[in-house]
């Protein structure tokens, strides 16, 4: 497609050759007109007018690290608050407050199992079977 981006416009080039291999003049243009633009600025996202402020965030994760909670998931937390009649801010909130922090421990780590990269795959290991071995 480049190649026939590159013919002259006007000479009648670019409809033989886009006949020729089977594209679409439209798809060309478009394909043309699309590079011509500039880029568009990136804009940093906005805050959400109801995201939590620091202190309320604070609150979040003062109320993670006592005691009575520490062990417990998110939605454990949240669940325990509602039976309380306390709403501070949604179980996905919790485990972005805690990331924040780098509290988040990931379940697959801490049940025991051996990761992958303990194990010996190593083609010197040797595999025995049947009786007597």
């Amino acid at each position: 497609m480049d190649a026939v981006a590159g013919l002259a416009p006007g000479s009648g080039l670019i409809a033989a050759a886009c006949t020729a291999l089977g594209l679409s003049r439209a798809s060309l243009h478009r394909r043309q007109a699309f590079r011509r633009q500039p880029l568009a600025a990136v804009r940093p996202r906005p805050t959400p007018m109801r995201a939590l402020v620091a202190k309320e965030r604070q609150v979040v994760l003062d109320l993670l690290r006592e005691p009575r909670f520490v062990d417990l998931a998110p939605a454990e937390v949240y669940a325990s608050l509602l039976d309380q009649g306390v709403y501070l801010c949604s179980i996905r909130t919790m485990y972005r407050v805690l990331a924040e922090h780098d509290e988040v421990a990931n379940g697959v780590d801490n049940c025991g199992v051996p990761s992958i990269r303990s194990l010996n795959f190593s083609p010197k290991a040797q595999i025995r079977f049947g009786p007597g071995t």
